[in-house]
């Protein structure tokens, strides 16, 4: 689809799996369009050459666009973020925002001052169906929520671990993977209080996690369990079942259950359960139908998302503080991983 002549010129920093997904939004956006294309490799430089857009191994060379989008890996996230400060340029910047929450929040310092808008690429918020899922249990249609499973099961084949920082701390599934679970929680169900947690690399033997599981209290009182691996067979991930992105064989499934005092959640599918005809007990059946919702592509509504945020016309839908929330329940679940202990999410981390 062409995009009309007016829609914003947006460069994609970093030409990688998740760069090129979001060149592939802006080929689509009728309000953004690809403006250029930031990264140092030979690859990155023929892909530019291939879609007719200029090319740049530096932020630092960017011209004549409205808006970056930071597809680069999380440990350059905090730096590359202050440089679009410092250049007055709009900047989505891909989940996890930084390596930590406080740089997180060093980030969110400087573009408030300058007055930089910079949102979060946690998508998921975008995808109709957490939208909807929100909407309702907010609205009360499952009655107080009191319970909360996610299943975060992945196979990661062994030619993944080839780069030798997938090997290493940081580069684990509870960082990379399961931060998009603890984003939409939050989001549908509320902020996250204090989390006990376990891990193991007894698999693999590598320095960095390949399975943990996690206890999540949230303020509102609800009780949460989160498991993610990268080395399970298993059809339960939002990755799996979602058939959001199709690179993935969808398999039907559900991986996230929302359990309240009236009814019951499974996502993706929004299947509702309630009881039937009977009193509010375990001796009423309980009947299921699914939600309606209009299916779109995520990627691309974020993409119209900034664009909206660049023109004025929107409040970021995760903004940097925001985002640091999220990345401070991690830390907490990687902490209490560590010692097989609980942590509280410090107020001192996320504001």
């Amino acid at each position: 689809m062409q995009s009309p002549a007016d829609s914003l010129a947006i460069a994609v920093a970093g030409a990688g799996a998740i760069g090129r997904k979001h060149i592939v939004a802006l080929g689509t956006s009728r309000a953004a369009r690809l403006g250029a294309i930031v990264d140092p490799s030979d690859d990155a430089a023929e892909l530019a050459a291939s879609l007719g857009v200029p090319y740049h191994k530096g932020l630092a060379d960017l011209t004549g666009v409205a808006g970056v989008v930071l597809a680069t890996p999380t440990a350059l996230h905090l730096q590359q973020g202050l440089e679009c400060v410092a250049m007055g340029l709009p900047a989505l910047i891909e989940k996890p925002v930084t390596a930590s929450a406080p740089d997180a929040l060093v980030l969110a310092d400087a573009a408030e001052a300058a007055g930089v808008p910079m949102l979060v690429g946690h998508h998921r918020r975008h995808n109709p169906r957490i939208a909807r899922a929100r909407e309702l249990v907010q609205s009360g249609a499952i009655g107080r929520v009191v319970a909360v499973q996610a299943s975060v099961m992945l196979c990661k084949p062994d030619d993944y671990f080839a780069p030798e920082w997938r090997r290493q701390p940081g580069a684990g599934p509870v960082l990379t993977n399961l931060i998009h679970d603890i984003d939409f929680l939050r989001h549908i169900v509320g902020e996250i209080a204090d989390v006990q947690a376990v891990q193991s690399n007894a698999l693999r033997g590598f320095a960095v996690e390949d399975t943990a599981a996690a206890i999540l209290r949230f303020e509102n009182g609800a009780l949460g369990t989160v498991t993610v691996s990268d080395t399970a067979a298993a059809p339960w991930s939002w990755e799996l079942t979602s058939a959001e992105n199709p690179d993935y064989p969808p398999t039907g499934q559900s991986c996230t259950w929302i359990s309240g005092t009236h009814g019951a959640l499974e996502l993706p599918s929004l299947r509702m359960w309630r009881h039937q005809d009977g009193p509010r007990g375990w001796f009423t059946p309980l009947g299921a139908h699914e939600a309606d919702v209009q299916d779109a592509d995520p990627l691309l509504l974020q993409i119209d998302h900034f664009a909206a945020v660049i023109r004025g016309e929107a409040a970021p839908l995760v903004s940097l503080r925001d985002a640091a929330r999220s990345v401070a329940v991690v830390d907490a679940i990687r902490r209490a991983a560590g010692t097989a202990g609980r942590e509280t999410i410090m107020e001192r981390e996320i504001q």
